[in-house]
This record gives C-alpha cells, structure tokens and sequence, in this order.
C-alpha cells in the first residue's frame, strides 16, 4: 500500500495517508516534479502511459511523483527518475508551488510540488507502464502546443511550465 505525506502549506508534515485516499480526500501532500533538460537547452517531456490512475496519455514533465514517508524528497525524485525514464542525474532543487486540481473520475492532485532539474544528454529507456513515449522540445515549442492544444499537457504541466521557463531565463541570464 503506497503511502504519500499529508503536509501543511509550509510544507511541514502531518503525517501518512494511504496514496489513493488522499487523492478521494483532496488533501495537501508532498510531491515532487523534475524537469531535464539536454545540452541544447530543450525540456525532455513524458507522456504519461494510457494506463496511469488519472492524466493518462497526457504529456507533462520529465517525471512527477511522492516521496515515500522518511524518504528525502531529492533522493525520492532521483529514485523516481530512475524508474520511469531509466536514467539518473544529479538533481538541484529549482522552487516549489501548490496547486489542487479535480479529475472526472473523482480523483484530485492536491500537492505541495518541489521541482527539480538536471541535465542530461544519454541514451533514455522509458517504462512502459510509466511513460508511452517521450521528446525533447524548446520553450518556444512546448509554448506553442500549450497554446494549440492545451488539453494534451496535464493540469500541473500547465502550472510548472511558466515557472519553469521563468527560472530558467533567469538562471540564464547570469
């Protein structure tokens, strides 16, 4: 039985709750959200497998999930990195955001979201049940299909990207 950590907004832990029922419940909860980019600057973005409990099909970033309790979110988000792309990086911790949102199956994502980014040129080996597939796009790109077909991203994807894009312009210009 997976279990996430219920959080308050300053992300201080409450205590467990059984993944699927927190997400019935619509409570605040850790999670974590990682972005990778190549050397050319371009985001690598997932779809996520048809067969995902909400959002399948839909693209989003490189790889989201919950740390498990007494698990350190960087080491969760390495782990988790791992598991659904099939590759490892360092990671660095960007910014964090909540957001809550409802899906029609009666599911919702209510999380407290630390995003990470790393770096990363190799070979990828995506898991199936995980990720149906996966590119590499610019900002100007992932913008464009944002605008074009904004019900193909997930609900955080459309959140994250701005923020992302905004870190990343600033880190950039230094």
């Amino acid at each position: 039985m997976e279990q996430v950590i219920l959080v308050d907004e300053k992300d201080i832990a409450l205590g467990v709750m059984e993944k699927m029922e927190a997400h019935k419940k619509a409570l605040l909860h850790r999670a974590f959200s990682v972005f990778i980019f190549n050397s050319r600057g371009e985001l690598l973005l997932q779809q996520r497998s048809v067969n995902k409990y909400h959002s399948g099909g839909l693209w989003t970033n490189t790889c989201c999930s919950h740390p498990r309790p007494g698990e350190d979110t960087l080491q969760a988000a390495t782990r988790r990195l791992k598991e659904e792309m099939g590759f490892d990086v360092p990671l660095e911790k960007a910014f964090t955001f909540i957001y809550k949102t409802e899906f029609v199956n009666g599911l919702s994502e209510h999380e407290f979201d630390h995003v990470f980014v790393g770096y990363y040129d190799g070979q990828i080996t995506p898991n199936p049940q995980e990720a149906e597939s996966y590119i590499f796009q610019s900002f100007s790109q992932v913008a464009q299909l944002l605008k074009e077909e904004p019900a193909r991203f997930t609900t955080w994807f459309h959140i994250a990207f701005p923020q992302i894009r905004n870190w990343w312009n600033h880190r950039n210009e230094i």
